[in-house]
């Protein structure tokens, strides 16, 4: 019985010890960038490779080509902000389509459909990413977003124009929204359908109704739930690479100034810029996108302790 115990132990311990060394690796690659950037990397919108044709030079003891300049406020601004919108939109959604599934479908329906959900969250991301290229940017673009721009824009500035072609941050997070709504809707569904039946039935039993019980006595009861079930849902959304790339409009060195416009997330432009990157002959172009990585590593490690930290004082508080 020893033995198992500390098997499972050494198994359980690999899992933050793979963490550790992701990261460590992640450091130490990535620290020759490190020093060559500075603070700078993260407050300014200069990413640049320099002159791929030219001889490279040593600045401050680190060899780079000419006119090489790293920094990426606007990939964290774009990976933050479209994580926002799609959290926003998906969390309400995924909430009441959970109610739903629990309370108001029942028996072989109510197997059928939460099959169908769990397998909306099991397609590829480039399926998503494709359908939103060929049907929601079109359709986005040419008829929602202008009535957007005139309606909403007229009094929250954010929404104001001009209201593009339909490649941008509100578009990327849309596309987000609709790949982890499965994810919340299954795992909340599951924990709705798991409350004992003793409390919806006394709830019943003093005049509340189906709604006031699911309300008062049900959501809070999986209110731990919903929060971890929204930290996987961000954590994939600040991840995701193909589909924010096929409709976020790829834009470099730029901050969006209204939910129209076009953006680049950190996952993405890892992907879009490998290739790029790998023509330097220094190797600081992939040393600096490896920077990127671990920056991107620690804004998911930070969530997540946020999410802990929420659930322990909710915890504390009741």
């Amino acid at each position: 019985m020893s033995q198992f115990r500390i098997s499972l132990g050494a198994v359980a311990a690999l899992l933050p010890l793979s963490l550790l060394a992701i990261i460590s690796f992640l450091v130490v690659y990535a620290w020759p960038a490190i020093e060559f950037n500075g603070i700078g990397f993260l407050v300014h919108n200069d990413w640049n490779l320099g002159s791929m044709y030219a001889n490279p030079v040593t600045i401050d003891g680190h060899q780079v080509l000419p006119g090489a300049n790293y920094g990426v406020l606007f990939l964290i601004a774009g990976t933050l902000l479209s994580s926002l919108v799609a959290i926003v939109v998906a969390l309400p959604l995924g909430v009441l389509s959970a109610i739903f599934l629990a309370e108001a479908v029942h028996g072989h329906l109510r197997t059928a459909t939460s099959f169908v959900v769990e397998l909306l969250a099991a397609v590829p991301s480039v399926v998503y990413g494709l359908w939103g290229y060929v049907v929601l940017i079109p359709f986005l673009g040419h008829h929602v977003y202008p009535v957007l721009e005139h309606t909403l824009g007229a009094f929250i500035p954010f929404f104001a124009g001009p209201s593009g072609s339909g490649y941008g941050l509100l578009t990327s997070g849309l596309v987000l929204a609709v790949m982890i709504v499965p994810l919340i809707t299954a795992t909340v569904r599951d924990a709705l359908v798991a409350t004992p039946s003793a409390l919806r039935e006394s709830g019943m039993s003093l005049g509340a109704t189906r709604f006031e019980v699911v309300r008062q006595i049900q959501l809070p009861g999986v209110r731990k739930v919903i929060i971890g079930a929204s930290i996987l849902a961000l954590g994939r959304a600040l991840g995701e690479t193909m589909a924010v790339l096929m409709v976020s409009g790829n834009a470099l060195n730029y901050i969006p100034k209204n939910i129209y416009d076009p953006i680049s997330t950190m996952a993405a432009f890892i992907a879009s810029q490998l290739d790029s990157a790998l023509q330097d002959p220094t190797g600081m172009a992939v040393r600096a996108l490896a920077e990127v990585a671990l920056i991107l590593m620690v804004i998911s490690v930070v969530v997540n302790a946020a999410a802990q930290l929420i659930l322990w004082v909710s915890g504390g508080r009741r």
